[in-house]
């Protein structure tokens, strides 16, 4: 299969990477610098994190309040970065025209950090806090203590999160490694910058590439060999946690292929004989590590309690065996065909790994007698040629994603108590069809929600019915723990779900007629009663505990908003300064946010924080304190706003779930353009009444993992 990327590499060095693909809405940007927490010096251990934190402090060119996170989410955009072992990320994805802004800010703030000491000593708090909150978080330790299973030699098994003791900023020793860390591997010759749109792509990459210091490759110190003793994890009542390590992987290899293939559940294969013998709960596969041919692999199992735990670890180290010397041709063949059928973002493409699909040798010799799973019928799925047929009562057909996309979605819900996770299976082949099947729960009522290409969607939808239509009954699936404030976010669904009325309703756009025929005829078939949703009332004010108390305290505020146009516009005009406050001046904690939310038909603002020493009290305290500020002005962001609702510029799956919310909130006519017009007619009077409203608190849903305060 060819590369849909170019390369190329700029005059200071720097190496770029290219993916020109028309059909993509927006366009992404990824950095990878080749240093992570293992290059740092060894007496300061989370150096390499820190520096990735100042970064979004400001430079001389664009502070804070024009900076790259400022400026991305003005327009409507995402990024991130992340520190690793050996490699660091920083990513975006915007709108094609806001490209060059966002390009040039992250290539300014790579290349120029201010590292004033006081905005260190801000920022080291909020790495210390998020230290403390790693080392009270089991799942984090879990793993922490399985990378300590390899050689003392090898840096995988050390410290490497920071915080404040680790990173003494005081110190001018400090200060120097700090420069030359920065001096030695954020230059040219020591990055990939990667750009993937639907246009021009070479002329912002030469032109902000070029920002870099000129440079060659470093050569990253090699690590010790990964093991110099049996790999032996300890292991947990109830799982089965094994490590494999290889020394010497092919530099250009892609391990995606073999940690889908050993945890694959077609027929023939591990996972499929552990469920038929009744041992398995669940099974994933993950690389924990990779650099310079190394690779540290976890194979994790959650076993049911009449399994024979050494028989399942004999049947694992069998099928690997097996797995490794296994003719894959005909697999190999549906991957390809996979990764063709698939339409990823801009994002996605821009992160894609090139390297060729791998598969390493297991010590051993296979004697069980498994086989590699045949080829999914879904990937060759074909739209069905039926009789013009009508929508049925339930079904709304939104006309707003035209079939040119070849993105279809459907949204049904069905409130019905007999419904359990049965379609946990499918979802799996699902995805090996390169289609996305979710199947949800909020109070009583089932959401699927099923999109991609038009001919396995319509296979999936078909197969799920039928399996809807006879519920077999199931387990409820194993949910890891979730840290405070997303089990807050994870119950505020649930809080805000309608009154239980039995029946179904549903949303399509995307279809084609004949696809959309073919779809009616399917939803046709459910005998349930279909029904319109009813609208959301508005929320009395409710303090509502839930979530596990823990060490931090986390709060989550949803305020209603009367008129979406200008409650968007007012979450667009604080994000940036409700963050500056809480998190960067009075620094609350790591996990701070605030945005515009859509939860079941309900439209509103919400703010979160999760921290380490500010009680619910005082957090509700700075929320009132933040809202008792002037109102907001009307600026630019208004006209910047409004362009974000432009279908040809929404992402697809956006789209489709901006008109799912609008649907559960009684408006089957919504479209994108209208919700822009209005904004840009929004005036300052508008904005003071979403402000006042905001703080006068008649409608504050607030979620807390503690009681309410006196």
């Amino acid at each position: 299969m060819s590369s849909p990327f170019q390369h190329l590499t700029l005059s200071n060095g720097l190496r770029v990477r290219l993916c020109h693909a028309p059909h993509l809405k927006r366009c992404a940007a990824v950095v990878w610098v080749q240093a992570g927490s293992h290059d740092a010096p060894l007496a300061y251990p989370g150096l390499a994190h820190f520096l990735e934190h100042l970064f979004f402090l400001g430079t001389e060119r664009f502070p804070v309040e024009d900076g790259l996170m400022r400026f991305v989410q003005r327009q409507g955009g995402q990024l991130n970065a992340s520190t690793r072992e050996r490699h660091t990320d920083f990513f975006f994805e915007v709108p094609p025209a806001a490209l060059p802004g966002a390009l040039e800010r992250l290539c300014d703030m790579l290349a120029n950090p201010l590292l004033t000491l006081e905005r260190q000593r801000a920022e080291r708090e909020v790495i210390h806090a998020e230290w403390v909150a790693w080392s009270g978080n089991a799942e984090a330790q879990r793993e922490y203590a399985l990378l300590r299973n390899v050689s003392a030699q090898h840096p995988l098994g050390g410290f490497h999160a920071g915080n404040r003791e680790s990173l003494p900023i005081d110190e001018p020793e400090f200060q120097a490694a700090l420069a030359d860390f920065h001096r030695r591997f954020y230059q040219a010759g020591q990055m990939v910058l990667s750009l993937s749109g639907p246009q021009e792509l070479a002329t912002p990459a030469q032109q902000f590439g070029g920002l870099f210091a000129t440079g060659s490759r470093v050569s990253q110190v090699t690590p010790p060999p990964l093991l110099d003793g049996p790999l032996q994890p300890a292991q947990i009542a109830g799982q089965l946690d094994l490590l494999l390590a290889h020394e010497a992987l092919p530099a250009n290899a892609n391990l995606d292929y073999y940690l889908a293939g050993i945890a694959d559940s077609r027929p023939g294969g591990l996972v499929h004989a552990l469920r038929e013998r009744g041992w398995l709960e669940g099974f994933n596969a993950t690389a924990l590590y990779r650099f310079d041919g190394q690779a540290l692999l976890h194979l994790h199992t959650r076993l049911s309690t009449t399994a024979d735990r050494s028989e399942v670890e004999r049947l694992i180290h069998d099928w690997l065996a097996f797995f490794g010397t296994a003719d894959h041709r005909d697999l190999l063949l549906e991957h390809e065909r996979l990764q063709a059928c698939r339409s990823p973002g801009a994002l996605e493409l821009s992160r894609r790994d090139e390297g060729v699909p791998t598969v390493p040798k297991h010590p051993g010799t296979s004697r069980h007698p498994w086989k590699l799973p045949t080829p999914e019928p879904l990937l060759a799925a074909v739209i069905p040629a039926v009789e013009p047929t009508p929508a049925p009562a339930g079904l709304v057909i939104s006309p707003v994603l035209p079939a040119s996309r070849n993105f279809v979605v459907l949204y049904l819900r069905w409130q019905a108590e007999h419904l359990g996770d049965v379609l946990g299976p499918l979802v799996e082949r699902a995805s090996r069809a390169g289609v996305e099947l979710q199947w949800t729960r909020s109070a009583n009522a089932w959401q699927l929600r099923c999109s991609g290409a038009a001919a396995p969607v319509l296979a999936v939808i078909g197969q799920a019915l039928a399996i809807l239509g006879n519920p077999a009954p199931v387990r409820e699936p194993h949910e890891p723990r979730l840290i405070p404030i997303r089990q807050l976010m994870q119950q505020l669904p649930h809080l805000l779900a309608p009154a239980n009325e039995p029946g179904w309703t549903a949303l399509a756009t995307g279809f084609d007629a004949q696809a959309q025929n073919a779809l009616n005829q399917l939803l046709g078939r459910i005998a349930d009663t279909p029904r319109k949703p009813v609208p959301p009332q508005p929320l009395p004010a409710r303090w509502q505990p839930c979530g596990d108390a823990g060490d931090e305290h986390a709060l989550l505020l949803f305020a209603p908003a009367a008129d979406e146009a200008a409650g968007r516009l007012l979450a667009q005009l604080i994000q940036g300064p409700f963050y500056q406050r809480l998190r960067s001046e009075l620094q609350l904690g790591y996990a701070v946010f605030s945005a515009f939310r859509q939860v079941q038909g309900h439209s509103g603002l919400m703010f979160g924080v999760q921290s380490p020493g500010a009680s619910h009290e005082e957090i509700r305290g700075h929320l009132r304190d933040f809202f008792a500020r002037p109102v907001p002005l009307l600026d630019a962001s208004r006209d910047t706003l409004a362009a974000q609702f432009h279908e040809p510029l929404m992402a697809n799956a956006e789209v489709a779930e901006w008109l799912w919310q609008a649907h559960l909130a009684g408006n089957d006519h919504a479209d994108p353009a209208i919700l822009a017009t209005r904004i840009q007619q929004l005036q300052q009077p508008d904005l003071d009444r979403a402000w006042a409203d905001l703080g006068s608190e008649k409608h504050w849903l607030i979620l807390a993992n503690g009681p309410s305060p006196a």
